[in-house]
C-alpha cells in the first residue's frame, strides 16, 4: 500500500493538473506502482520520470499548505535560540528543521511536508501551529546533519553503555544464540552506523591472536577504531554472517554475502567478504551509500578542460573509451557519472558488474556471477542481441572479453570499460599483450583516461605555507618554477578528525586517440612514444595534473607524491 505522504502527493499534482493533462492519472497509477515496488518516494518518482521537475514539485506543494519552499542558501543561518525549540531527538525522529518561532506558531522544514499524521503528532508535542514547510530532500539531509549532528559513541563507549561481559559472552549458549544476543546486535549496528556517519568506504574486521581489531577506511585512508575485547570476535563476526544469509558453521571456505540496510532513513547497501585467517575468520564490509556518492561529472573534480573532451568522447556512436587506474581509483564511479550523462529515452543502456554497485534509473544493469557462468564474455556476447547503443563492462580481463568489446565498438555501439594499467599510454600495450591486434585498437579505441584519487586538504583547518627545498626536490621542481605560490597543508581538526584531509578528487590524464596516435598505434609504437605524442597534443600526465591540484591549493605535496 502507497504511504500517506506519497499518496497525498499524486492526489495534490492529480488535483492540480489533472483537467489540463487527461494522461496524468496513468501516468500518476505507474509511479504509485515504482513507489510501491522499488520503496522510493513519489516526489523522487515524479521527478526521475521526468513528469515534473524537483522545483515544480515543491513549488507545488507549498501552495498547498499555504507556505514557502525553503532554500537554505537565499535563507541564512538559522539562529541557535530557534534550532533548540526543537531537540535532537525530535528532529531526527519526525524529520524536521525549526525556521522561525513566535507565540503563534513553529515553521517547520520538513522532508515529508504533507504526511498529515507528523503534523498533527508535532502539533501535540510542540502545542504549537506547525507551518509545515517544504525542502529539497537532498538539500535537506544535509542540512540537519549540519544543524543537528548525530552523537556517535566510540566502540569503547559502546561496549560500556552496552555493559559486554567478555566471560559472559564466552560462558552463553551456542554460536547462533551468542550471534543474536541484543548487547552484540547493537554493538554491531553502532558500529555499521559509525561507519556511515563518517563516510568510510570499508569496515574491516580483523581477529588477531591477543586482540580484535576494527578499522574503518575514509577519503582511502586505514583509521583505527579503540580495539574492543578479542572475546567479541567471534560473536561480531557471526553477527554480520547472519545479516548477510552467509553459513556460519563455514569457517574453512571463503564467502560473500550483502546486507540492505536503513541508516538514518536512508538505504544503505553493505558488500560483505569473508576469509578463513589463522585465528578466525577476517570480515571486510564495503559501504555502498549512494547519499554520499555524487554521479555527476562536475562533481568528481577533474579539470574542466579535461571533462569537455571527456564529454565529446562519450557522445560519439561508436568506439571504446577506457578508464585505467589502480583498485580503488574511482574508475567505476567515473564510468558511472558518464553513464548518468548520456542516459535518454532514444538510447538503450546496458552494463555488466561484478558486482552492480549503484542501481540507476533508465539502464539495465546486469550483475556478473562466474559460478554460473554469468562471466563478462558471455554477458558481452548477449548484450549484442539486445539491440543496444550504448555497453559498460566492468572490467576487460582477458583476451576474449577484449576482443568482443573491439567488435561491438566496430559495430556501431559505444563501449565503456576499465583496465589495470599505471597510465593512459601503457593501456594500449596492456591490449596488445592480451593478444589484440594493433589495427583492431587503433580503429576502436577513442580515449583513455589515467586516473587516481588523492585526498583534498580539509577547507576548515587549510594552513598557506611557502614550500620548502625538501618539497620541491621531491616534486622535481625548481625554485623559480614556484615564484609566489604557496602551498596548502591541513592542520587537523574536528570536522577532519584531526586528519587534515575532507574529501578526495581524481588526478587524471586523458589519451586521445587522434589520426597520428592511430597510426603509431598500429604500427606497434611503445607506450613512451605514445605518451609524448598525446602530450604534444594537449595531454596533461598525472603528475602535471597533481601539481596544479598543489597549485590550486585543493591538496598536499605528501598526497601528489604518493600517488603518481
Amino acid at each position: 500500500m502507497i504511504d500517506i505522504e506519497n499518496s497525498a502527493l499524486v492526489d495534490l499534482i492529480l488535483n492540480e493538473y489533472g483537467a489540463a493533462n487527461p494522461q496524468l492519472k496513468e501516468q500518476l497509477d505507474a509511479v504509485a506502482e515504482e513507489c510501491e515496488r522499488s520503496g522510493k518516494s513519489a516526489f523522487e518518482v515524479i521527478s526521475n520520470f521526468g513528469l515534473f521537475t524537483r522545483a515544480d514539485l515543491l513549488q507545488c506543494m507549498a501552495d498547498n499548505l499555504g507556505s514557502y519552499v525553503w532554500d537554505p542558501k537565499s535563507f541564512g543561518d538559522i539562529s541557535r535560540d530557534v534550532i533548540e525549540k526543537v531537540d535532537l531527538n525530535l528532529a531526527r525522529t519526525h524529520q524536521v528543521i525549526p525556521l522561525r518561532y513566535d507565540d503563534s506558531g513553529i515553521e517547520l522544514a520538513m522532508r515529508r511536508p504533507l504526511d498529515y499524521q507528523t503534523v498533527e503528532a508535532l502539533r501535540f508535542i510542540l502545542n504549537k501551529d506547525i507551518v509545515p514547510v517544504p525542502c529539497d530532500p537532498d538539500i535537506f539531509d544535509g542540512e540537519l546533519e549540519r544543524y543537528y549532528p548525530e552523537k556517535v559513541d566510540s566502540v569503547a563507549d559502546i561496549v560500556a553503555e552496552f555493559n559486554i561481559n567478555p566471560e559472559e559472552i564466552e560462558e552463553e549458549g551456542d554460536e547462533e544464540d551468542l550471534a543474536n544476543a541484543a548487547p552484540i546486535i547493537k554493538f554491531v549496528d553502532a558500529v555499521i552506523k559509525q561507519a556511515v556517519h563518517d563516510k568510510a568506504s570499508d569496515i574491516h574486521f580483523e581477529p588477531f591472536e591477543k586482540n580484535f581489531r576494527i578499522r574503518y577506511r575514509v577519503d582511502g585512508a586505514l583509521y583505527e577504531m579503540p580495539p574492543p575485547p578479542r572475546s567479541l570476535a567471534a560473536p561480531v563476526i557471526s553477527r554480520i554472517k547472519i545479516i548477510s544469509g552467509l553459513n556460519i558453521s563455514e569457517r574453512r571456505r571463503p564467502q560473500d554475502g550483502r546486507i540492505q540496510m536503513k541508516v538514518n532513513g536512508r538505504p544503505v547497501d553493505l558488500r560483505v567478504s569473508c576469509l578463513p585467517t589463522s585465528h578466525g575468520e577476517s570480515v571486510v564490509l564495503r559501504v555502498l551509500d549512494r547519499s554520499v556518492v555524487n554521479l555527476q561529472l562536475d562533481a568528481l573534480g577533474i579539470g574542466q578542460d579535461v571533462l569537455d573532451k571527456i564529454r565529446e568522447l562519450i557522445h560519439l556512436p561508436n568506439g571504446i573509451l577506457l578508464v585505467t587506474g589502480p583498485t580503488g581509483s574511482g574508475k567505476t564511479t567515473t564510468l558511472y557519472s558518464a553513464l548518468g550523462e548520456i542516459n535518454n529515452p532514444e538510447d538503450k543502456l546496458l552494463t555488466a558488474e561484478d558486482p552492480v554497485e549503484y542501481d540507476i534509473e533508465g539502464i539495465i544493469q546486469c550483475p556478473i556471477n562466474d559460478a554460473v557462468g554469468m562471466t563478462f564474455e558471455k554477458a558481452l556476447r548477449a548484450f549484442l542481441r539486445q539491440d543496444p547503443d550504448r555497453i559498460l563492462v566492468g572490467e576487460i580481463r582477458d583476451f576474449v572479453t577484449a576482443q568482443i568489446a573491439v567488435e561491438a565498438s566496430l559495430t556501431g555501439h559505444f563501449v565503456f570499460s576499465t583496465l589495470h594499467t599505471n597510465d593512459a599510454a601503457s593501456t594500449v600495450t596492456r591490449l596488445a599483450d592480451m593478444g589484440v591486434e594493433p589495427f583492431l585498437i587503433a580503429s576502436s579505441l577513442v580515449g583513455v583516461l589515467g586516473q587516481r584519487l588523492i585526498r583534498r586538504v580539509c577547507k576548515n583547518c587549510m594552513t598557506e605555507y611557502v614550500p620548502t627545498d625538501e618539497d620541491l626536490d621531491r616534486l622535481n621542481l625548481e625554485r623559480g618554477q614556484v615564484e609566489g605560490k604557496t602551498f596548502v597543508y591541513g592542520k587537523g581538526c574536528p570536522i577532519c578528525n584531526n586528519t587534515g584531509y575532507k574529501g578526495r578528487k581524481a588526478l587524471t590524464e586523458l589519451l586521445v586517440v587522434n589520426n597520428e596516435l592511430r597510426e603509431m598505434i598500429s604500427n606497434g609504437a611503445p607506450a613512451n612514444e605514445l605518451a609524448d605524442k598525446a602530450c604534444e597534443y594537449g595531454m596533461r600526465p598525472l603528475r602535471e595534473d597533481g601539481l596544479l591540484a598543489i597549485f590550486n591549493h585543493e591538496t598536499s605535496v605528501d598526497e601528489v607524491v604518493r600517488y603518481t
